[in-house]
């Protein structure tokens, strides 16, 4: 069975960091790398630096939102560097 996961990707091509949430975290890791979505097509190949796992969609969703709503490089780089 698929979980969800919250999950943080950097792009050294591009020095940036993006967060996102879903059911299956290869899966989408993978729709990334090959240019699946907009933001992400022009940074890869993106790297997972971080993940945590929930027990539904919609709270990996809101953990999602917390970390971008800090919009803080430093914060991201904390959860993984701890």
């Amino acid at each position: 069975m698929l979980m969800p996961f919250c999950y943080i990707l950097y792009s050294p091509k591009i020095d940036k960091y993006y967060t996102g949430a879903c059911i299956d975290l290869d899966r989408r890791i993978y729709e990334h790398n090959i240019g699946h979505s907009k933001f992400t097509k022009t940074g890869y190949p993106w790297s997972l630096v971080y993940s945590e796992q929930f027990e539904d969609l919609s709270s990996a969703k809101k953990r999602e939102a917390e970390i971008k709503k800090k919009k803080s490089r430093k914060y991201i780089e904390a959860l993984f560097k701890d």
